[in-house]
């Protein structure tokens, strides 16, 4: 059986000290769901974490560049975590978003049911 049909994907954001980097790593499908990432990071004999669809982000959130395949030294790697945790930055346009759905929510809350 090849090694990609015993791994699945997870997006996942890394922080590094200069910059972040978004993208996905493929860890064992056979791992606990919770332990999945802390494995990958923890077996001795890698020194290299591999990383597809990799976007390197600065610091300040702009894109810098993006490649199809990525290694990072596991020595540069200061947090791992799954895409789906990250929060969002507010921005003014958040700030828009989140003042019309309050908007539209008061006045769904005023109709009266059938």
């Amino acid at each position: 059986m090849s090694k990609h049909n015993d791994t699945i994907p997870v997006e996942v954001f890394i922080l590094t000290q200069n910059h972040d980097i978004k993208g996905t790593v493929h860890v064992s499908k056979y791992t606990n769901t919770n332990r999945e990432l802390t494995d990958l990071l923890n077996d001795k004999e890698r020194r290299f974490l591999a990383v597809t669809n990799a976007e390197i982000i600065s610091k300040s959130g702009t894109s810098i560049k993006k490649y199809n395949f990525l290694e990072i030294h596991m020595d540069y790697i200061l947090i791992v975590h799954p895409a789906s945790q990250v929060l969002f930055k507010e921005n003014a346009q958040t700030q828009q978003d989140i003042e019309r759905f309050r908007e539209l929510r008061t006045k769904l809350n005023q109709t009266r049911p059938f």
